[in-house]
């Protein structure tokens, strides 16, 4: 009996360990936990990366380094935004406090998703309190390092 080794196609259903990193350490590492499990092409990986995975065979282990703004984009400017401090209040609690470098999870429009902001900045002026949230991918502009050992490929 030969066996065959499948290889990673567009719409592949992988099992995979992998570790998402940038110039600051880790943002997503699987390889201490359960491994991940996706469909190819379903959003759950940046195209870029996903594109570096074609062809990839089972049972590879490889790293692949994306360069600067290829894997997230490029950062924005527009993703900084000013929230009045009452509405973060209104968010989270009058008890709650929040620093710089927090991250705070906020509810889409349609309320079916979440989406993240850090905070960079805080001010106080005669237009009252407000928050300085960053809403860029925490990788945008910034080279990537994705580690991957591809388990099994459906």
């Amino acid at each position: 009996m030969t066996s065959t080794c499948s290889t990673i196609q567009p719409g592949s259903f992988l099992t995979l360990h992998y570790r998402l990193s940038g110039p600051a350490g880790d943002v997503v590492n699987t390889f201490a936990s359960a491994p991940a499990t996706l469909t190819l092409g379903t959003g759950e990986l940046a195209p870029a990366v996903e594109a570096r995975l074609i062809g990839l065979a089972e049972g590879t282990r490889t790293t692949i380094e994306l360069p600067a703004g290829e894997a997230f984009g490029p950062r924005s400017p527009d993703m900084l935004q000013w929230m009045a401090r009452k509405e973060l209040t209104d968010l989270g609690g009058s008890d709650e406090s929040y620093a710089v470098g927090d991250v705070v999870k906020f509810v889409t429009p349609d309320g079916q998703g979440e989406f993240a902001g850090v905070i960079v900045d805080f001010r106080s002026d005669d237009k009252g309190e407000a928050v300085r949230f960053d809403f860029n991918h925490p990788l945008a502009g910034h080279p990537v390092t994705f580690e991957v050992q591809v388990i099994g490929v459906l």
